[in-house]
């Protein structure tokens, strides 16, 4: 009997069982399939490959105003899905799941089929063993939600993605939060005709107003019909050369004619085949119901990553892996349960342009009772952003009036996904807005945005010194050299007005 059964093979997976062994305990890790999980073999990690093809293609458009003369390249998909999936073999060569975990003395179980529990101690294998553990930490991961309507058959889900071997001429996605989004920027720019469907008023649904809108110009810019707020898809039927997908808004049907239907619209958790009642484990909603140490109703069983439908990307798939680990080994020993605390999650998405995350939007900020000061910062004032013609986008921050702490971030442009990076360190460290103002960041970088929108905050703030002739200005947009002392507090405070209020 081993004293922690983790069973999943993904990044929360491994993570929880090389840190159970760390501490000292007997693990074994079951995996059905492949190590990896959805991140590796047919989630973020190819859809980065195809981003990055996309944004390659983007380049092209600028070759001429460069010097670089030559005619613009094509797409070949069968080509270019091939050469994804080199990279995920390569990312498994790199990492090296299976000898790391072995060689850190996890005994590993891979290609097994489905466990199940037999009785809350023990889980039957589908190759018919079975295994015993004290504890059990559950990292099965989730699927894509396949949608009930008639001729449902006939489209594709992300993992279906990678069979393609031709690009659809005519795209219909269906699901306008992040996959969905991804999937439309890089298909559009690859020169699909590309139709974007979402039963929400507006796409990516959870993101900052200012992000949802900035996106919205661009996709439609780039020549993406975007649906919103119809009532859903009502069929899809195949034709000679195609497929019909029939959706209904306004209480009226519409049809559109496409090559191919993606459907990402939601990611229920992998609960259907575990015979969790055998161990006693509530399931909610599609996903195991923990609490905040990430234990399930089973007092010795916990569950960590997509499986809890907490906080699923990869980021917090690891955290939460890591928690749950420590608490499942300190199950029956002296000593505090750690707690999940998903505060501080940075996320975004490799559209075109990209965005980038973190913390409360202005909205939930404000919901919240906080008296907020709003700063937003436009690429079009950084020369870096100038020199590559990449000016389209902003970053913002959302700034507690009293603590001066930084509530979110949220950035659109060019490296929105690592810019936010340096936000979200920022928020953990628990740094003033006026000691980031305060940073001399690289010149000429992206990263600048959060230097300027830090400036700005500080100066509306009231915690510059200013001339008084100075503040009869009005408000003044801070310039990417502009080098006030943003650390001396004004003794009259200056126009406090925030963007966007």
């Amino acid at each position: 009997m081993y004293d922690v059964l983790v069973i999943g093979g993904g990044p929360a997976g491994v993570t929880a069982a090389l840190r159970a062994r760390e501490l000292g305990a007997s693990v074994a890790l079951v995996e059905r399939h492949r190590l990896g999980g959805t991140c590796t073999n047919d989630g973020c990690v190819p859809t980065r490959v195809l981003a990055h093809a996309a944004r390659l293609m983007r380049e092209t458009a600028q070759h001429e105003a460069y010097g670089l003369i030559g005619p613009r390249p094509e797409v070949d998909f069968a080509r270019l899905m091939g050469h994804t999936l080199q990279v995920v073999e390569g990312i498994h060569t790199k990492k090296q799941m299976l000898k790391h975990l072995e060689s850190s003395g996890v005994e590993v179980y891979v290609g097994v089929g489905t466990a199940r529990f037999v009785d809350s101690h023990t889980v039957a294998l589908g190759d018919g063993r079975q295994l015993s553990a004290e504890r059990f930490i559950l990292c099965v991961g989730g699927h894509a939600r396949r949608l009930p309507f008639p001729g449902a058959e006939h489209a594709l889900t992300h993992g279906d993605l990678w069979n393609l071997r031709q690009l659809p001429q005519r795209l219909a996605v269906v699901g306008g939060a992040a996959t969905g989004c991804q999937l439309a920027a890089i298909m559009n720019t690859f020169g699909s005709q590309v139709t974007l469907l979402d039963v929400a008023p507006h796409i990516l649904p959870i993101e900052d107003a200012a992000v949802t809108e900035a996106l919205t110009k661009a996709f439609t810019d780039r020549g993406i019909t975007i649906v919103s707020g119809m009532s859903g898809v009502e069929r899809v039927e195949k034709t000679g050369d195609g497929l019909k997908l029939s959706y209904k808004r306004d209480d009226e049907v519409h049809v559109i004619e496409v090559d191919a239907v993606i459907v990402a619209v939601g990611w229920p958790g992998n609960v259907d085949d575990l015979n969790l009642e055998a161990a006693g484990v509530r399931v909610e909603r599609n996903y195991i119901a923990v609490d905040d140490t990430l234990r399930t109703s089973a007092g010795h069983i916990f569950a960590a990553g997509d499986i809890n439908g907490r906080m699923m990307l990869v980021q917090s798939a690891g955290y939460e892996a890591r928690i749950a680990a420590e608490n499942a080994v300190a199950h029956g020993r002296d000593g505090e349960p750690s707690e999940y605390c998903s505060q501080i999650v940075p996320h975004g998405g490799f559209t075109d342009p990209e965005y980038g995350s973190v913390g409360l939007t202005e909205k939930a900020a404000r919901e919240k009772g906080h008296d907020v000061v709003v700063a937003l910062a436009s690429y079009i004032n950084m020369d870096r952003a100038v020199i590559d013609d990449r000016t389209e986008g902003f970053c913002k921050l959302i700034v507690d009036r009293q603590s001066h702490l930084i509530l979110g971030g949220h950035v659109v442009g060019e490296q929105a996904v690592e810019i936010v990076q340096l936000i979200s360190a920022v928020m953990a460290g628990e740094m003033s807005v006026e000691a980031l103002a305060a940073l001399e960041l690289s010149y000429p970088t992206y990263v600048a945005i959060v230097g300027l929108a830090a400036r700005r905050a500080v100066h509306y703030l009231g915690l510059m010194k200013l001339a008084p002739e100075f503040r009869e200005m009005g408000p003044h947009y801070a310039a990417e050299w502009e080098r006030r002392d943003p650390t001396t507090a004004a003794a009259t405070p200056i126009d406090t007005r925030t963007d966007g209020s």
